[in-house]
């Protein structure tokens, strides 16, 4: 593999990696319906201030946010909805695991 494919694959699996926690997925979740307030943010996934804070530095540390400073209130909206695509896709994974699990269970009762 050359450098310029493993750069890419670098760089894949860090914002991979950036949406591998259950609140980052329940924020970009709830940020795929418009822009948000930290504080609302914070309510959402019930962590303190500065832990929803670095999650949210990590999201965007990977292009996934955008933030825009209003006063005091930081802002954050979705920099690339096409993110939700790929949650389409592990919705279809997970789908498709379900199926086969019920289908194994039905084969070993029957």
């Amino acid at each position: 593999m050359d450098a310029i494919s493993l750069a890419r694959l670098e760089a894949r699996a860090r914002v991979i990696k950036a949406l591998g926690h259950p609140s980052r997925l329940a924020m970009v979740e709830e940020l795929s319906r418009g822009e948000r307030c930290v504080c609302e943010l914070r309510d959402l996934v019930g962590a303190d201030l500065s832990t929803v804070s670095k999650h949210l530095t990590l999201l965007k540390n990977a292009g996934l946010v955008e933030d825009d400073k209003r006063g005091v209130q930081v802002f954050y909206r979705l920099k690339v909805p096409c993110v939700l695509k790929f949650f389409g896709c592990i919705e279809a994974v997970l789908e498709n695991q379900a199926r086969e699990a019920s289908r194994v269970t039905q084969s070993a009762g029957g």
